[in-house]
């Protein structure tokens, strides 16, 4: 539907990032029905009124949102579809015998969801949410290996208790969500404890994966946990430009990128 007042569709853009994060030029000139330039022009509005910061193809909130970081509730009720794709995209790298991490997110919680079908997994978490599910209906054979920590608001164990649960252990392949993820500061977080947690994870593994929805591409946290180039794998969906795919694939080997199916 065409949305023919700036004043209101400046707000309805305001409210998208508020709810995400972050927003794109092309989801946003689609979903109002108007062409490129009115969007870019909102967002210089936008910018102006010291409520965004635009970046390549879209605009983030301002300043503070490089350091808030969003409850695990609110989260997952975000981009679902996107997130189901990618968790069946990740699943399929998952073979029975494999011993594997997973971070604390809501992307890597729904991975969790399908390799409870899996079978003689071990599974190391940093995430009290994804070792209740596991537990709660596992395949046969399977282990979960729950670091200590103290608790973060999106629901990750930190702290170093779980820096020293984490450096004696080594999987074949960790999976890792992110907060946000770009060339120039690679995938990043919000919390300084937790970015420590994440390069453990990234170093005691022998695949890395990245699950992250395009709504996270240029989308900057506070503390960087990795380059790029240190990513085996990136997972994302088909919400992100030609152009971001082109940046993507020349810093990562393996990029996966899922089509997505609207319910």
């Amino acid at each position: 539907m065409s949305e023919n007042f700036p004043t209101q569709r400046r707000r309805r853009i305001l409210d998208r990032v508020r709810a995400n994060g972050a927003v794109k030029v092309a989801q946003l000139a689609e979903e109002f029905g108007v062409s490129h330039m009115t969007v870019r022009r909102d967002l210089d509005r936008l910018v102006k009124d010291s409520e965004l910061h635009k970046v390549h193809g879209g605009a983030l909130l301002q300043e503070s949102a490089s350091a808030e970081e969003p409850g695990f509730q609110r989260k997952s009720t975000l981009q679902l579809p996107q997130k189901a794709a990618i968790a069946r995209a990740a699943a399929q790298m998952v073979e029975p015998g494999m011993s594997i991490s997973l971070t604390s997110g809501t992307t890597t919680y729904e991975v969790a969801r399908l390799l409870r079908a899996v079978p003689d997994l071990t599974i190391v978490t940093n995430s009290p949410r994804i070792a209740d599910l596991l537990q709660d209906a596992p395949a046969a054979g399977q282990t979960v290996q729950l670091t200590g920590g103290l608790r973060t608001v999106s629901d990750a164990l930190v702290g170093p208790l779980a820096t020293a649960a984490l450096r004696t252990l080594h999987v074949d392949r960790c999976f890792m969500g992110v907060h946000g993820f770009s060339v120039q500061d690679g995938i990043t977080t919000p919390n300084m404890l937790e970015v420590e947690v994440n390069r453990l994870f990234l170093e005691r593994c022998d695949s890395r994966v990245v699950v992250a929805d395009s709504s996270k591409w240029c989308l900057a946290g506070l503390y960087s946990s990795a380059p790029l180039h240190e990513i085996d794998t990136l997972v994302s969906d088909d919400g992100l430009d030609e152009t971001a795919v082109e940046e993507l694939r020349q810093h990562i080997e393996n990029l996966k990128i899922e089509k997505v199916v609207e319910s």
